[in-house]
């Protein structure tokens, strides 16, 4: 069948709307029709060739939502009409991490990365960004990288779930371990660190200081649970002082856009004893050096975390957290500044880019 879809054909140039063919479900697959995508910064770092050029051209989109169209003759647990939300994780329940209830660090995420093209255009075959593709109106996704969710949810809901949500909530509340009481700074307050302070808010932290140099961002964090609020890492760092005692956080998270190797230091200084500092962020693949002093990382008994998808099971957690939304308990539609059709993507990243938008999704 053929579907519209936004490719990345060549590094730094503009998203391309093309038509492309994709073919019937194989037996352990799933044809999607996308409800919704979210706008990500981490589809542009594969635009942007940060990760590699070799990844062009591909469709891309990893967060969304949709209803099931057709299931192949293996797959079990999904039924055409189904609302499903995509997981750029896989969970294939089997391997090891999947086993000791580390879906997020799934061995069958190597596989769907190196399966063949999904997509055939006019320019030859296309892969799908973690072998999904929610930039396409219609996508034949592995039963793995899909999870069933309510149908009386609403779908835009749904897909920010799939991604932002997850892995922000999840950096506060799986990977730092917020706890009652606790003093928090997120640092970047975009689609992701904006629902790392809700994660926070959530767990009982006392004070959260979020941190970002778009005043529109700053003012937003307070609707979802941020204490205080500071432009840069600098101005928070007397703020925090004060109101922790002298004592600095027990957690900072970093969720910025683009996690330059010089923002570990600032950071890091405001970790006070036993605390720790949770990665959330892309970064050029090039990037390996971070300004940390070993001194202070190791008699203040501090921690540094890398965090993939907040820590969440996809097939667990997203459920828990559209549940959370039923009960009033998560906010999720007020994360969406803008809608898009597709023909408007670079319209989207754009504004994104310009500080606009908390997060804006693609409405098929």
């Amino acid at each position: 069948m053929k579907t519209r879809a936004a490719v990345a054909y060549a590094v730094n140039e503009p998203w391309v709307i093309d038509e492309f063919e994709i073919a019937d479900p194989g037996p352990d697959e799933i044809l999607v029709k996308m409800a919704y995508a979210g706008l990500c910064h981490s589809d542009e770092h594969i635009r942007l060739g940060d990760f590699t050029e070799a990844a062009l051209p591909m469709v891309c989109g990893h967060e969304g939502s949709g209803v099931v169209e057709a299931v192949g003759d293996k797959v079990r647990g999904f039924e055409v009409g189904d609302h499903v939300a995509a997981s750029f994780v896989p969970s294939c329940g089997r391997c090891p991490p999947c086993a000791s209830g580390k879906q997020y660090l799934c061995d069958f995420g190597a596989e769907i990365m190196n399966a063949e093209p999904k997509f055939m255009g006019p320019r030859g075959p296309v892969r799908a960004m973690s072998g999904i593709g929610t930039f396409s109106e219609y996508a034949v996704v592995h039963e793995n990288s899909i999870v069933n969710v309510g149908d009386w949810y609403p779908l835009d809901a749904v897909a920010l779930c799939s991604c932002g949500v997850a892995t922000g909530w999840g950096s506060a509340v799986n990977v730092a371990e917020v706890g009652a009481g606790d003093t928090v700074v997120v640092v970047g307050v975009g689609g992701i660190g904006v629902n790392a302070v809700q994660g926070a808010a959530m767990a009982g932290a006392a004070n959260i200081i979020a941190v970002d140099p778009v005043e529109m961002k700053r003012e937003f964090s307070q609707t979802m649970g941020a204490t205080h609020t500071a432009a840069s890492m600098e101005e928070a760092a007397p703020l925090l002082e004060e109101i922790s005692w002298g004592r600095n956080a027990d957690s900072v998270i970093l969720t910025v856009g683009d996690a330059k190797g010089d923002m570990f230091g600032p950071a890091m200084a405001l970790v006070g004893k036993g605390g720790n500092l949770v990665l959330t962020s892309l970064s050029d693949l090039l990037q390996s050096e971070i300004n940390v002093n070993t001194l202070d990382l190791a008699l203040m008994g501090k921690q540094i975390r890398g965090s993939i998808y907040g820590y969440c099971n996809p097939r667990t957690d997203i459920p828990k957290l559209m549940r959370l939304y039923d009960q009033g308990k998560l906010k999720l539609d007020e994360l969406i500044s803008e809608r898009y059709p597709l023909d408007e993507i670079n319209e989207g990243y754009r504004a994104m880019h310009e500080g606009k938008n908390i997060r804006a999704v693609i409405e098929f």
